[in-house]
């Protein structure tokens, strides 16, 4: 019987084994110079500049806000005393206090989404008109946004003046109306708010216009142009194919315009000069203020400081989990 002569089957598969090693040495080496540590340590300054800019104010509002910390306190007089959690029962018990939140919320829930709708809308025209329309439309949105709040505020109160005021004048030359004299900003707080709305949304429009648009420009003609000949109709297109594709921009949008229209502050302050102090028109902005600045009742300001932390926690948890979400797949 003959003996079949040895191959070299064996060797080979050896070989490629140890090439297979040598590769897998060489794989695990280059894994191992992408997890260097370096980008970490890059990462430490800007860390700490964080820490520290935006750590150290809540460290500092959240310790206040379990002391009793006034004018004597304030003046380096008087030591803070510890009170523990009457800062927070007092504003939980304060009425006033619920009904300025509930206010609020009700405030930037609605300017935040009109804004969000007034600015799709602009951004959607924009990709609609021709350029020069869109590049005119672009510098006015433009201007709107850079103009200062205090110069805009100006303007804003000149329009809305009762004696004076450019919105009287306009609303007077309609038959039948008659807004002599009528105070938009001193009389009945929804007034108020609608005006301050208004201004709110304006400020706010271009923003979301702009990066609506940045979106917009980054959905496929083709694929639009094929929804178009497969018979769908244009609300169909917007609804099914372009916001599902822009839905993460509408959705950090409508986050910062939450937070910005939970806490603002200048555009009510000056309406209120304005108009009337009365506590009627505040919102936790300027009730923070009021009570904690102007009212030298730090400790509670503090605590209620929390309390909008707290709050816009709560909002934007929509959007934190969905970014959880996002991780996990």
């Amino acid at each position: 019987m003959a003996v079949p002569a040895p191959t070299t089957l064996k060797p080979k598969g050896k070989l490629r084994a140890g090439s297979a090693e040598r590769g897998g040495r060489s794989d695990e080496s280059v894994g191992a110079r992408r997890r260097t540590p370096v980008p970490l340590f890059l990462l430490i300054p800007a860390i700490a500049i964080l820490l520290f800019g935006m750590g150290y104010p809540v460290v500092w509002q959240i310790i206040t806000s379990f002391q009793k910390y006034g004018a004597l306190q304030q003046l380096g007089g008087k030591a803070p005393d510890f009170v523990g959690l009457d800062n927070y029962i007092a504003v939980a018990t304060s009425p006033t206090f619920w009904e300025v939140a509930i206010r609020s919320v009700l405030f930037c829930l609605v300017t935040a989404l009109i804004t969000v709708v007034v600015g799709m809308a602009l951004a959607l025209l924009m990709t609609r008109v021709p350029s020069g329309v869109r590049i005119t439309l672009q510098i006015a949105l433009l201007l709107a946004w850079a103009m200062p709040v205090v110069a805009a505020m100006t303007v804003w109160i000149w329009l809305f003046d009762r004696r004076r005021g450019v919105v009287n004048y306009l609303l007077d030359l309609i038959p039948g109306v008659d807004m002599n004299q009528f105070n938009w900003i001193g009389g009945e707080p929804f007034v108020f708010f609608l005006v301050a709305s208004i201004i709110v949304v304006w400020m706010s429009v271009p923003f979301v216009a702009f990066s609506a648009y940045a979106g917009l420009t980054q959905v496929s003609t083709e694929m639009v142009e094929a929804s178009q000949l497969d018979g769908a109709t244009g609300w169909q297109r917007l609804r099914f194919i372009v916001l599902p594709i822009i839905r993460p921009v509408i959705m950090i949008v409508l986050l910062l315009n939450l937070i910005w229209d939970l806490r603002v502050f200048t555009q009510i302050t000056m309406l209120q000069d304005a108009g009337s102090n009365s506590s009627d028109y505040d919102l936790l902005g300027t009730y923070i203020y009021k009570m904690g600045v102007a009212g030298l009742n730090f400790g509670q300001g503090a605590a209620m400081a929390i309390f909008v932390l707290a709050l816009t926690i709560v909002l934007s948890w929509f959007y934190i989990r969905s970014l959880l979400k996002e991780d996990q797949v």
